[in-house]
């Protein structure tokens, strides 16, 4: 009797430690890579499934990605995804599930399996995928991107146009066109001094036709600027002969007189 009390206990505790191995089998978590083939898609290029109810919180601008866990029970469930985006020109790292909340996503059970075999992520629009690895708790080969709903990507501000035609700071005629230097009046085109009235071709003294100093100083009085020119060259002798003549002449009247008055006496 006292063998029996103590069997029974042992043998119910094994038993159940043996039912509970074969319910719950344990799996180690392992790291799986993306499928090779969907690298480099984006969500145009992929399945399109805009249908999914799970894309109905999903905005115009961004695209929805379904990621699905192939295989059994020994697959085990989602616990991390890390998926690589290209947003054309930088690489962007996000993380399922993201604590920031900067990209929405989701973890969804498969029915009655109790296994999480299903991930929802929003992207903004256009975005590449790159890349990817999941942490699951079984085995498996590869995860897979199982469809997508594109949206329209945003549309960046065009440049405003700049003013094709702007007022050049140059004048509108050209030099070229302008006067040049050249087509003004030369030195010899003008009139020279050889051209212009010399003292030779100007009027002398003897060919003015001035008057005799009695016709120079007329009796009406003339303004300051009708000042008598110096009389010079052929005016100055005929004054001389005449004051010669003159003197001659009463030189000759004196000696006739004298010889009037002399008297011959017999």
């Amino acid at each position: 009797m006292p063998h029996r009390r103590y069997v029974a206990p042992a043998a119910l505790t094994a038993t159940a430690m043996a039912c509970l191995a074969f319910a719950t089998p344990a799996w180690a978590s392992s790291t799986i890579p993306l499928n090779p083939g969907h690298k480099g898609s984006t969500a145009a290029e992929a399945e399109e499934k805009c249908s999914d109810e799970r894309f109905t919180g999903r905005t115009p601008g961004q695209d929805g990605w379904h990621f699905v866990l192939p295989g059994g029970a020994e697959s085990g469930s989602f616990e991390t995804l890390t998926l690589t985006f290209s947003d054309g020109s930088n690489t962007v790292t996000v993380k399922v599930p993201d604590s920031t909340d900067a990209y929405p996503d989701k973890f969804y059970t498969a029915g009655n399996t109790g296994r999480t075999i299903h991930a929802y992520l929003f992207t903004p629009a256009g975005w590449t995928l790159v890349d990817g690895s999941a942490t699951i708790s079984g085995e498996a080969a590869k995860f897979n991107l199982s469809h997508a709903c594109p949206g329209t990507p945003a549309q960046s501000p065009s440049p405003t146009p700049s003013p094709t035609t702007s007022e050049s700071p140059q004048p509108s005629g050209s030099p070229s066109e302008s006067t040049s230097p050249t087509s003004s009046v030369t030195p010899s085109e003008s009139g020279s001094p050889s051209e212009s009235g010399s003292p030779s071709e100007s009027g002398s003294p003897s060919e003015s036709g001035s008057g005799s100093p009695s016709q120079s100083t007329g009796g009406n009085g003339g303004g300051d600027n009708d000042g008598d020119l110096p009389l010079t060259g052929v005016a100055t002798t005929g004054i001389a002969l005449g004051g010669l003549a003159l003197i001659g002449g009463g030189a000759l009247l004196m000696l006739r007189r004298r010889r009037d008055n002399i008297t011959f006496t017999s």
